[in-house]
């Protein structure tokens, strides 16, 4: 069995974590792979829905999308209802009308710097780790960008340094995932040891 399909199997095992939702989370730093690794874990998993970061931040709010994420998606999730909410544009640089909804999925992923804080991980069935340092991640993610987006990350890096700074992911992440050129590999994260008989991931 690969690794994803693997995966998608002991994520559909786990119990509800936010209402009828397993809400599992792919953090890490800016340019780790994130996106593309929560896209194949959804195809796995039978296309299950992913709820992007990047959609309830804003210019002027980075990591300040709690509430908004709470208040449009968790809650509704919570309730057995489908979440709706707002994709901001970072080209108009405004939320347009509710357009994006989430179903309250067996499985229901959730991607982006940050998603592992806090005040979510009470809601989550699982936090995976995007296991790259940050100075490799953050040079990705600039190639990636291109040098007309140097300004954003002029900002970005110190944001996000501060915000691990006050609100690190990575000590309580389920797993931690690491690329190679063959493919990925799954290895318990540092709060696997607080689950001494969960099975190690294939």
């Amino acid at each position: 069995m690969d690794t994803f399909s693997s995966l998608a199997q002991r994520l559909r095992a786990l119990p509800p974590s936010c209402g009828p939702v397993r809400l599992v989370a792919v953090d890490g730093h800016a340019g780790s792979g994130k996106t593309t690794f929560a896209a194949r874990l959804a195809a796995a998993l039978g296309g299950a829905p992913v709820v992007h970061t990047d959609d309830l931040a804003t210019h002027a709010e980075l990591f300040a999308w709690t509430e908004r994420l709470d208040r449009q998606v968790l809650r509704p999730l919570a309730e057995g209802r489908p979440a709706r909410f707002a994709a901001y544009d970072w080209t108009a640089a405004r939320f347009p009308e509710p357009r994006e909804e989430v179903p309250p999925a067996p499985v229901v992923l959730i991607e982006g710097v940050g998603c592992g804080r806090r005040a979510l991980r009470p809601h989550l069935a699982r936090l995976l780790w995007m296991d790259v340092p940050e100075q490799l991640s953050w040079a990705r993610g600039q190639r990636r960008d291109g040098p007309e987006q140097s300004g954003f990350w002029a900002g970005w890096l110190p944001a996000e340094r501060a915000h691990f700074a006050a609100d690190p992911s990575r000590p309580h992440a389920d797993l931690l995932v690491r690329q190679s050129a063959t493919g990925y590999q799954v290895l318990p994260g540092p709060a696997a040891a607080n689950r001494p008989h969960e099975d190690h991931p294939a």
